[in-house]
């Protein structure tokens, strides 16, 4: 039999006994960790933990029982094996009951034994093959639920936010102001294993100088004047989860060197202290500068974006997808009448094909402050002035693709609904979709 992956973790106060079931189980090709008590392999197992526990019952200090119910409050599915030597029936059905997945008696075949710990390698791995893929799926609801667009740059950014919200790397995100860095950090946070622990977001551009440091760090009472007692920073607040530094080009030089000690060290001194807090926690910073300019210029240290942009992400403004603005002003409108209490409305599609038309500066959030707008039947504001005006052509051009967009969104990707209302044949739909690059599945109801 070829044994599934995972060590089995192996415990046993008799030494003898202990040793021969080690032999035993390596002999028939199973990975083994033998332990004398109980309370070794609790520091080792955990949700992600993809082997087994064999275990004696009758032991001292921590026995077999309590181990099982130890085990069970880290993880139900975790299987654990219990062994017992004295053959206690009410021992075996309470063993059972508390989640035991198999139960021998000493003395008992070897065969038996590998049997029952290949069953339980077997069982783990599907748990947690079936947990990866329940995570992928749920995070590719969430991801998509929060980042609404069918342009080409959305589709790729939400697969590498998928990646990188699967591994622990540390990232960095651009973009204009509004594109949405916050939500794009948030995605990641909510798609990773650290979703049940803290996201703390922080904008360095919005602290004052004079208690950024304190903030960040926490300070021990009498730190500095007015400290009466010690107060945790937000690195502490957001041990176990993820921590957002929002708008990172805006910390002073002097910050950059102690945020980058803290980012390679994983470790922090609140002032007035010189004990070392261990921090188990991820970064993302964002920023709507370019850091590289910065740098070049001085004001940003190079060794901190090295560190922040192992991995960079970055949100197109929706002047580079105009293609996205319906669906995205018919999602943002939707929400919007859900937190005022108002049935979404009906947008027509001349409303929308005109929206996707306009420039959006303000990218995502001036689009969120027009839906609101229409939800609350104010009027939506004109275009400001003074901005760079585009050849008829280019207009044309535009507005066409975006009629086009507005009433595939509308008709939720119906091609013949689609043609008809706008007055052309199925031919030249076809034609126009291919010029534009749209796709009709993009548009399509169920997706």
């Amino acid at each position: 039999m070829t044994a599934p992956a995972g060590p089995i973790l192996l415990v046993d106060d008799e030494e003898e006994v202990r040793l021969a079931t080690q032999q035993a189980l390596e002999l028939d090709g199973f990975e083994v960790q033998a332990f004398a008590r109980a309370e070794r392999v609790l520091d080792r197992v955990g949700t992600g933990f993809p082997g087994i526990i064999v275990s004696d019952i009758r032991m001292p200090g921590l026995d077999g029982m309590a181990l099982l119910a130890a085990i069970a409050e880290l993880d139900a599915a975790l299987p654990v094996i219990l062994i017992t030597g004295h053959g206690d029936v009410p021992l075996a059905v309470e063993a059972m009951r508390g989640g035991a997945y198999d139960l021998l008696e000493k003395p008992f075949a070897t065969q038996a034994l590998t049997e029952a710990v290949g069953r339980a390698l077997a069982l783990r791995r599907l748990t947690l093959e079936n947990r990866a893929m329940r995570r992928e799926l749920e995070s590719r609801d969430r991801v998509e639920a929060r980042l609404v667009g069918r342009a080409p740059a959305m589709v790729a950014l939400r697969e590498r936010i998928r990646a990188v919200a699967g591994s622990d790397i540390d990232a960095l995100i651009t973009g204009e102001t509004g594109t949405g860095k916050e939500v794009v950090a948030r995605a990641i946070h909510e798609s990773s294993e650290r979703q049940a622990r803290p996201f703390v977001a922080v904008n360095l551009a919005a602290l004052p100088a004079v208690t950024i440091e304190s903030e960040l760090f926490g300070h021990e009472a009498g730190a500095f004047p007015g400290a009466l007692r010690a107060r945790y920073g937000r690195f502490e607040h957001a041990r176990g989860g993820t921590l957002f530094l929002d708008e990172i080009g805006a910390a002073p030089l002097e910050l950059q060197a102690k945020l980058l000690r803290v980012i390679e060290e994983r470790a922090i001194e609140r002032m007035g202290s010189n004990e070392r807090v261990a921090l188990d926690l991820r970064f993302i910073a964002s920023s709507n500068r370019d850091l590289t300019a910065l740098a070049a210029e001085g004001r940003f240290r190079p060794d901190l974006l090295y560190r922040l942009a192992v991995v960079t992400l970055r949100l197109p403004p929706l002047a580079e997808r105009p293609e996205d603005i319906p669906r995205l002003f018919q999602h943002l409108a939707g929400q919007a009448a859900q937190r005022y209490g108002k049935l979404a409305p009906e947008i027509p599609a001349e409303v929308l094909a005109e929206l996707a038309t306009r420039d959006w500066p303000g990218n995502v959030r001036e689009l969120r402050n027009a839906a609101d707008r229409y939800v609350l039947g104010l009027e939506l504001d004109e275009v400001p002035p003074g901005r760079p005006a585009m050849q008829l052509s280019e207009q044309i051009e535009r507005f066409e693709k975006a009629a086009i967009a507005a009433e595939l969104t509308r008709r939720g990707g119906d091609l013949r609904a689609t043609y008809e209302a706008l007055g052309i044949s199925r031919k030249t739909l076809y034609e126009k979709l291919q010029r534009h690059g749209l796709k009709r599945q993009d548009f399509d109801a169920g997706g």
